[in-house]
């Protein structure tokens, strides 16, 4: 099976390192003092669970260069980069190719399917705290590192459904934490609720979650973003469990204190947050579809100022 990774970021880097070490034919596609890293250095992972050294990849900023077709592409760049990584992906694709989104958010899959059909697109979810911490080097903290993948639309086209069983099989072999469940929609929601107030909480307050769900008055807060983020879940059809909020706050707790979002990251670098496409979309569909969302539009208010980075 070939496959093609668009964006050699935390999730990109190291869910393809991963394939890669195993002896999957994988290329990148990246740029800049990154890609130079990868080509001359290999890709390295610093994890408590499955580091890695100095992996020999294929790496290109120029995906005709990577040899098409493949069978499959993940796409896990920034959100603001996904029209332009789907223009790229064109030279990768055959008949028969599948796409997937692991980009944060809910409307990305929607780009994927309006770009290149349902019929050929998968959805994906990433559970996995890890960034660039530098050039040719993905730094993985904590130990949750799980992904899920799964059809748009069921049953639509059997060949998605074999190329999903196939990368299942070589994900398993490989030592990925994959998942395929019933319900990728679901599956998505449920990520982005958790991840859309955690992003805007951490962000806003500047601070690890510790401190956050050790004080009432913010544990307070992201309960209430948690609970906004759902209610607009199921206004748009989204069968969430009722305690869904409650049972992601516990989730919450038992991460380690000083776990940070990708987004406060973001803005202590000064580069530019993902805070239209998270905190901004919960406040934006809740005003469209008339269920309140305060915590979430102020959280976008707040961080607005800062959503462009310093350039």
């Amino acid at each position: 099976m070939r496959i093609a990774v668009i964006g050699v970021g935390g999730v990109g880097g190291y869910f393809g390192g991963l394939l890669a070490a195993a002896g999957v034919d994988v290329a990148f596609v990246a740029r800049g003092a990154h890609l130079k890293a990868l080509q001359e250095h290999g890709l390295s992972i610093e994890s408590s669970v499955r580091p890695l050294s100095g992996v020999k990849v294929r790496a290109s900023d120029d995906p005709a260069s990577l040899g098409g077709p493949v069978d499959l592409v993940l796409v896990a760049v920034k959100l603001w980069d996904t029209d332009a990584a789907l223009a790229a992906a064109r030279p990768l694709l055959g008949e028969h190719t599948a796409i997937v989104s692991l980009q944060n958010g809910i409307e990305a899959v929607d780009k994927v399917s309006g770009a290149y059909g349902a019929a050929r697109t998968l959805g994906g979810v990433a559970m996995i705290a890890a960034i660039i911490d530098r050039p040719g080097v993905i730094k993985h903290t904590g130990s949750l590192a799980r992904f899920q993948l799964g059809e748009v639309q069921p049953g639509q086209n059997p060949m998605l459904g074999q190329c999903l069983s196939d990368f299942a099989a070589i994900a398993k072999a490989a030592g990925v934490d994959l998942v395929v469940p019933a319900d990728i929609q679901r599956a998505i929601w449920e990520k982005y609720v958790f991840l859309a107030s955690f992003s805007g909480i951490t962000a806003l307050t500047r601070s690890a979650i510790g401190p956050i769900l050790a004080e009432p008055q913010t544990r307070a807060l992201y309960l209430a973003a948690l609970e906004e983020a759902c209610a607009v879940a199921r206004a748009r059809g989204v069968a969430l469990a009722a305690d869904h909020a409650a049972k992601t706050l516990a989730a919450t707790e038992k991460m380690p204190a000083g776990t940070k979002s990708s987004m406060l990251g973001d803005l202590e670098r000064g580069n530019r947050l993902e805070l239209p496409w998270l905190s901004g979309t919960v406040a934006r569909l809740g005003g469209e579809l008339g269920v309140p969302a305060p915590t979430h539009g102020f959280i976008t208010a707040a961080l607005q100022l800062s959503a462009s980075g310093r350039g």
